[in-house]
């Protein structure tokens, strides 16, 4: 996928946006979008979300985005952003 600047910066936005917005519906969290800060963290101490709400998470972005997390990695689950990387980096290397 070999997509221009302007391109990835609005693929993000748009993954960004689905994705704090499935975060919200399937997590049932009292949060608008916009309160969730891409880099805040999501488990832990930033939205305050537990192992159960890791699970959730992986199944989010396998159903929405057709990505699978692998077991054991939590790095991607760090932030908003760190899942949006993960996204593309496993989208981009499944258009090579």
């Amino acid at each position: 996928m070999n997509l221009s600047n302007e391109e990835i910066i609005k693929l993000r936005s748009e993954i960004i946006d689905d994705l704090k917005k499935e975060l919200i519906n399937r997590l049932d969290l009292t949060y608008e979008p916009a309160d969730i800060h891409e880099d805040m963290s999501l488990l832990g101490a930033g939205l305050g979300l537990d192992s159960l709400d890791a699970l959730e998470i992986v199944l989010t972005v396998e159903s929405c985005f057709g990505v699978k997390i692998a077991d054991g990695n939590v790095s991607a689950l760090r932030s908003v952003n760190t899942l949006v990387d993960y996204i593309i980096e496993v989208k981009n290397k499944e258009d090579e």
